[in-house]
């Protein structure tokens, strides 16, 4: 029988360069994307998905994301005397409760594998998520939610995949696919950023649930692309020891949050969902649009 997934990882130590010079002052994950944070949007997907036990892997400067997650008594005062109900509701999302979250820190930048081997001891032998907060996926139901359904009937590990265009390919970690079943492959191989030849055209994207095994393979904190420690390598491991690797094709959209072309694209996208937002957003996108043809 399948173990329950309710542990999940959010590795989010890295500095935002690209994001500079914002990131400067605020960690990465809490700039907002309309009104709520990249880290929100990952937490939410967790939650729907079963998720009991979140646990972040920060680095130093990373205080404004740590206080996100915590009660405002001062702010939340303030809006029950004023009777302003809808915000405190708003803000009853973002609060967790006091043994649910849990900070560890990576004290050197070594890659993502490194980063999830940090929180070894919290995970244990138990299976376990990780979310990357730079993938947002706009999707029903959310993407982690679809992979734990899918990972109960399959059990060992499993990627979320895409397809992406060829030459794009070694900007991601690559499936080689062994049988593909439709929204379901089972994975021969798996390599990271490939400069040329790829297995496939399907990439991993920043969703995960992992055997307790790849924690054992990542102890041996082998380098490899770019000298980091890749978790990408860690699952090939477990190829190599015989265990099962699947991905799956999820159902929605991802936005590369991670660069700024992305996350203006996740600006407009989330922007049009929101019902009380997009009659006046979309008029105001058709005014740039007619400009910018008028321009030509």
């Amino acid at each position: 029988m399948t173990r329950k997934v309710t542990k999940a990882i959010f590795p989010v130590a890295g500095l935002g360069t690209r994001f500079l010079p914002a990131t400067k002052s605020i960690p990465k994950e809490i700039m907002t994307l309309v009104d709520r944070p990249l880290i929100q949007y990952a937490i939410d997907e967790a939650r729907a998905a079963g998720i009991k036990e979140f646990i972040f892997v920060t680095s130093r400067g990373k205080g404004a994301l740590e206080d996100y997650f915590d009660h405002a008594h001062e702010l939340e005062n303030t809006l029950r005397k004023s009777g302003k109900d809808d915000l405190l509701e708003l803000l009853r999302h973002t609060n967790m409760e006091s043994g649910a979250i849990a900070y560890i820190r990576q004290h050197k930048a070594m890659g993502l594998g490194h980063a999830v081997w940090c929180a070894r001891r919290l995970v244990a032998d138990e299976p376990f998520a990780v979310l990357l907060t730079d993938d947002v996926i706009q999707g029903e139901p959310p993407c982690l939610q679809q992979m734990i359904e899918a990972h109960a009937e399959t059990g060992g590990s499993m990627v979320a995949t895409m397809e992406v265009p060829t030459d794009k390919t070694s900007s991601y970690g690559v499936l080689d696919v062994a049988e593909d079943m439709g929204a379901i492959v089972r994975v021969r191989g798996l390599v990271e950023k490939p400069k040329q030849n790829p297995p496939s055209n399907l990439a991993v994207i920043g969703r995960y649930i992992l055997a307790p095994t790849v924690m054992e393979n990542l102890n041996k904190l082998k380098q490899g692309a770019g000298g980091e420690i890749q978790l990408t390598d860690a699952i090939a491991d477990e190829i190599d020891a015989g265990r099962a690797v699947y991905g799956l094709r999820f159902r929605g959209q991802r936005f590369d949050c991670g660069s700024k072309a992305g996350f203006l694209q996740a600006t407009v996208a989330f922007g049009l969902a929101r019902e009380e937002l997009r009659a006046e957003f979309l008029d105001y996108l058709q005014d740039v649009l007619a400009m910018s043809k008028a321009a030509e």
